[in-house]
């Protein structure tokens, strides 16, 4: 594994580029929260040839439904969601600008074409550390789709927050090269 890097978001090209499989990753700034039903919203409106309630371009969606927030804290635990529950809808968001991914879990082959076709990251978030994770949330603040609650879109700033680089831009897995050793025994 790699150096610790920090990083911008949204991500310009140049820097979804420049992140490789294995790389540990700092991301301060702009991240979009969004789960399954707003991802799902968001396609539907695609279908019905209407105009995206947010623009995608450059952002890094994270798949989260965050808990409640306690009297004087931004956001409640922040984990991230097992992310093969967007892939049916991840192609067609990354052909309108997604430029990055965190969540957690493998990605369907046909999200890992559109992710090497369009130059976009996949990067995973520790699962069972939604309380730690919340410590590097600024603000949370709702975009789109408000009456789903926790799986609304959301624009949260964040600062120095922790991701490993699975997928990279150009298809190599984390998870395949972390295992090959022990395929080998």
């Amino acid at each position: 594994m790699s150096n610790e890097k920090r990083i911008q978001a949204p991500f310009s090209p140049e820097t979804a580029a420049s992140l490789k499989a294995g790389d540990r990753v700092l991301i301060s700034g702009t991240i979009i929260a969004a789960r399954d039903a707003a991802h799902k919203r968001l396609v539907e409106t695609l279908d019905r040839g209407e105009d995206l309630p947010v623009n995608l371009e450059g952002q890094v969606v994270y798949y989260v439904g965050p808990s409640p927030a306690k009297p004087g804290q931004v956001i409640g635990a922040a984990g991230p969601t097992t992310s093969g529950r967007m892939d049916s809808y991840t192609p067609r968001l990354i052909e309108h600008g997604l430029r990055g991914m965190i969540g957690k879990g493998y990605r369907s082959e046909a999200v890992v074409e559109s992710m090497k076709a369009n130059g976009v990251p996949y990067l995973a978030a520790v699962g069972g550390a939604g309380a730690l994770i919340a410590r590097s949330i600024r603000s949370y603040t709702v975009l789109a789709y408000e009456e789903l609650g926790p799986e609304a879109v959301a624009a949260m700033e964040v600062e120095d927050f922790p991701a490993i680089v699975v997928i990279d831009a150009e298809g190599n897995n984390y998870y395949e090269q972390g295992q090959a050793p022990y395929r080998a025994l």
